[in-house]
């Protein structure tokens, strides 16, 4: 077969084209694969993932293209329905999904200004970018301090304000052989260089803005340690503002939840944790008399089982706990919870493993631990729990 004409490499602002069916080829469960003499249609590849659109067949058919890739030279569009009239010499009329593509090229361009600044000031080789539904995915060779990562995404946003051009070269072997450019691998046949002037020069297959300027913005919105260098999250264009946006929209939340102007709101969480720790610390010496006022209750040798509303995983392993310095019994604490029930049995000698694993089969719940004490949580409210284990356990005692 003929390799397809790609006709987005020559204009990636071109959002239809005439063109004629070469190949069409049926899927199994449906929809087929359709080659084009010429697309506009950009394939899955060099990080950027594929355009998808509509395909109009002269008798009113649409199909709608999910996925393209190339194989051979060949573009390969994978379609949902493929008509018994799509077949090779059918003419065609070609739409992509122009919000789609432009947001690829927002964060297509802002990915090449980034790694070229992060490879200006520290070296940093881009080993892996992928543009996701959520974010564009950066990975570099070395760490990068939040400094480092500040002053990067700074001199970014520079290039997108001086609104430079973004060229596409095609140099010849012996041009190329003087040029100075970022590659992840080495490339047979003619290369195709995408230029930005002082920002980055880099061989690429994908579709970028005419200038640094459509970008709009990049930012940085996470960064983490990854196989000995960085995992950055970007956002550029209207992705950036729209996260922008979110933002604002939560912190208007938080300021109205803590009654504080938008400048004091860390103050005011730091305010409101120190609260909250005091409150804890409060709560756990009350706790204390109350394990102890229910463990003075307890009649040596006889089980206990006390129900104790509010209390979280570890006040239930201190409830049961304090419990068995009182009996050798069993020793069962519970509590209420939004899906039934918390609980933790304990014995100070013996095993409740068996009687754990009889309570989760009969009350629907999940949990172990060891032979002296085992913890998890039931469908069931706590006083079926309760009557349950007194069935279980003849010593009773509440």
């Amino acid at each position: 077969m003929q390799p397809t004409e790609r006709f987005y490499e020559a204009d990636a602002y071109r959002t239809a084209a005439s063109s004629v069916i070469t190949a069409a080829r049926p899927l199994e469960g449906g929809g087929g694969l359709v080659a084009l003499a010429g697309t506009v249609f950009y394939p899955e590849g060099g990080g950027q993932p594929a355009d998808r659109g509509v395909l109009a067949l002269p008798g009113g058919a649409h199909l709608a293209v999910t996925d393209v890739h190339e194989k051979e030279g060949v573009i390969w569009h994978t379609v949902e329905t493929l008509p018994p009239e799509a077949v090779p010499g059918t003419p065609v009329e070609e739409q992509i999904d122009w919000v789609w593509r432009f947001d690829k090229m927002q964060q297509h361009t802002g990915e090449h200004i980034l790694s070229g600044t992060l490879h200006r000031l520290f070296g940093a080789e881009n080993v892996g970018f992928h543009i996701g539904s959520e974010a564009v995915r950066m990975d570099t060779s070395v760490p990068i301090s939040p400094e480092g990562l500040l002053q990067a995404e700074t001199e970014a946003n520079r290039f997108v304000w001086q609104d430079l051009p973004v060229q596409i070269l095609y140099p010849t072997p012996a041009e190329l052989a003087g040029m100075t450019y970022r590659s992840k691998k080495e490339i047979v046949g003619q290369v195709r260089i995408v230029s930005i002037p002082g920002a980055d020069v880099c061989a690429c297959c994908g579709t970028h803005t005419a200038a640094t300027g459509q970008v709009g913005l990049i930012k940085i919105v996470s960064a983490e340690r990854y196989k000995g260098g960085m995992r950055l999250a970007v956002l550029c264009g209207a992705r950036a503002l729209a996260e922008m946006q979110a933002m604002q929209a939560r912190q208007g939340e938080i300021v109205a939840e803590l009654s504080a102007k938008p400048a004091e709101t860390a103050n005011a969480v730091r305010r409101v944790h120190a609260e909250l720790a005091a409150l804890k610390y409060t709560q756990y010496g009350l706790c204390t008399q109350l394990f102890d006022a229910l463990a003075a209750a307890v009649v040596p040798g006889q089980d206990a089982v006390f129900t104790v509303p509010g209390l979280d995983p570890d006040g239930l392993h201190r409830l049961a706990v304090r419990l068995t310095e009182a009996t050798g019994g069993l020793c069962a604490a519970l509590t209420p919870t939004e899906k039934g029930c918390g609980y933790c049995l304990a014995r100070r000698e013996g095993d409740v493993r068996p009687l754990t694993k009889a309570l989760n089969a009969a009350c629907g719940g999940r949990g172990g631990g060891k032979p002296g004490i085992c913890q998890g949580s039931c469908t069931a409210d706590p006083e079926t729990v309760a009557r349950f284990l007194r069935g279980q356990a003849p010593n009773h005692q509440e």
